[in-house]
C-alpha cells in the first residue's frame, strides 16, 4: 500500500509540474512574438540582437537549479551514508547533446527573428503553426511516438485551423515592404517552424538516450546549457554584424524612448526564457507531441492579442481557427485522460494480483 501511495504522490507531482510548464510555455508562446514584433515596429532593426535576446536570460535558470541543489543537500544530510551532493547533475553525454541542440536552437532563433522582422504577428504565427506537422512526423521517426485516434484528430484539427488562417494572409503585408522581402520572411519563418519541429522530438530522444535518470532539476540544467550555446551562437552573429556597437545609438533613436528600449529587451529575454523552459519541461512531463500541440493551440490566442495590441484585422477565419484549435486541444486531453484511466486500472489490477499471490 505504501508503494501505491508513493506512486500516486509522484503522479500528482508530475501533473503539477506539467501544469506549471504549460503555463510557462503559454506565457512564452503568446507574449514572445508580441514583444519581439514591438521591437521591429518601433524602430529596431537588428535581427541578430533579436535572436540573441530569445535565449539571453539563461542565467536566471541558475536560481531554481540552486534551490533544487539545496533541497538535495538537506535530504542527503539526513542520510550520513549517502554520497556528496553535486551542484550539477548533468553527465557528459547529455551535456554534449544539449550543447548541439543549443546551437541548432540559436540558428532557429535567427530564422524566426528574421521572419518576424518582415511579417505581422498574425502571419508569422500562422506559419509557425505548421510546426505541429513537422513535430508529429519527427516525433514518430525519432522518439517512436505512439499515436492514438485522439492525438491524430488533434493534429488534423490544429493543422486545418492553421490552413483556415491562410485564406487572408495577403491582406496582412506591411506597407512599404517589397515582395522579395515578404517572400524571404515567409520562407525563413517556415524554415524556423520545420527546424523547431525537429528540435522538440530531438530533445525527447536525448532524454531517452542520455544514459541518466531524468529529474526536473536535470531538465533545468539541460535547458540552461541549451540556451547558453544558443546565446553563444547568436553572440558570434552579433559580433560579425557589429550589433553590440550600435545598441546605444538604436536605443536613443527608439520611438518609445531609450529607457523603454532596455525594458523591452529585458522583458523579451525573460518572456522567451519561459517559452524554452516550458517547452523542454512539457517534453519531460509528457511528450514532444504535446509540446507542439500546446504551441499550436495558442496560435489563435496570439492572433487575438495581435488584434488588440497592434490593430491587426480579425477576420471570421480567425474565429473559425480558434474553435478548431480548442476542439483539437480538448480532443487530445480527452484521449490522454482515457489512456491514464486504463493505465491506472491496469496498475491496480496488477497490484491486487501481486498481493493475492504473496
Amino acid at each position: 500500500m505504501e508503494t501505491q501511495t508513493q506512486t500516486q504522490s509522484n503522479a500528482a507531482m508530475k501533473r503539477a509540474l506539467l501544469l506549471l510548464n504549460i503555463l510557462l510555455l503559454s506565457i512564452g508562446t503568446c507574449g514572445g512574438p508580441l514583444v519581439m514584433r514591438l521591437y521591429f515596429l518601433r524602430g529596431g532593426k537588428r535581427v541578430w540582437l533579436s535572436s540573441w535576446l530569445q535565449t539571453a536570460a539563461w542565467p536566471v535558470i541558475i536560481i531554481p537549479i540552486a534551490i533544487a541543489y539545496l533541497h538535495r543537500r538537506r535530504s542527503s544530510t539526513a542520510q550520513p551514508s549517502s554520497s556528496p551532493t553535486k551542484f550539477f547533475l548533468m553527465k557528459p553525454p547529455l551535456f554534449i547533446a544539449s550543447a548541439v541542440i543549443g546551437i541548432l536552437t540559436g540558428f532557429n532563433d535567427y530564422l524566426y527573428a528574421y521572419g518576424l522582422a518582415r511579417l505581422p504577428v498574425s502571419t508569422s504565427s500562422l506559419i509557425i503553426a505548421s510546426q505541429l506537422g513537422f513535430t508529429a512526423g519527427f516525433a514518430f521517426l525519432l522518439a517512436k511516438q505512439k499515436f492514438t485516434s485522439f492525438s491524430v484528430n488533434a493534429v488534423f484539427l490544429l493543422t486545418i485551423g492553421a490552413a483556415v488562417l491562410a485564406l487572408h494572409t495577403n491582406n496582412d503585408r506591411p506597407n512599404g515592404e517589397s515582395n522579395k522581402e515578404y517572400v524571404l520572411g515567409f520562407l525563413m519563418t517556415l524554415a524556423a517552424a520545420a527546424l523547431y519541429g525537429f528540435i522538440l522530438p530531438l530533445v525527447e530522444l536525448t532524454y531517452k538516450k542520455g544514459k541518466q535518470e531524468l529529474s526536473y532539476a536535470l531538465v533545468m540544467e539541460y535547458q540552461m546549457v541549451m540556451c547558453l550555446f544558443a546565446t553563444l551562437f547568436c553572440t558570434v552573429g552579433m559580433l560579425v554584424n557589429n550589433d553590440f556597437k550600435v545598441i546605444g545609438r538604436e536605443a536613443r533613436e527608439f520611438e518609445l524612448g531609450e529607457g523603454r528600449y532596455y525594458v523591452l529587451a529585458v522583458g523579451s529575454a525573460l518572456i522567451l526564457q519561459c517559452f524554452f523552459l516550458g517547452a523542454v519541461g512539457v517534453i519531460f512531463c509528457a511528450s514532444s507531441l504535446l509540446s507542439g500541440i500546446i504551441i499550436a493551440v495558442l496560435l489563435p490566442v496570439t492572433e487575438v492579442l495581435a488584434v488588440i495590441f497592434y490593430d491587426e484585422k480579425f477576420q471570421a477565419e480567425k474565429g473559425v481557427s480558434l474553435v478548431l484549435s480548442l476542439w483539437g486541444f480538448i480532443s487530445y486531453f480527452y484521449g490522454e485522460i482515457k489512456q491514464n484511466k486504463k493505465k491506472k486500472k491496469k496498475n491496480e489490477t496488477n497490484y491486487r494480483d501481486r498481493n493475492a499471490s504473496s
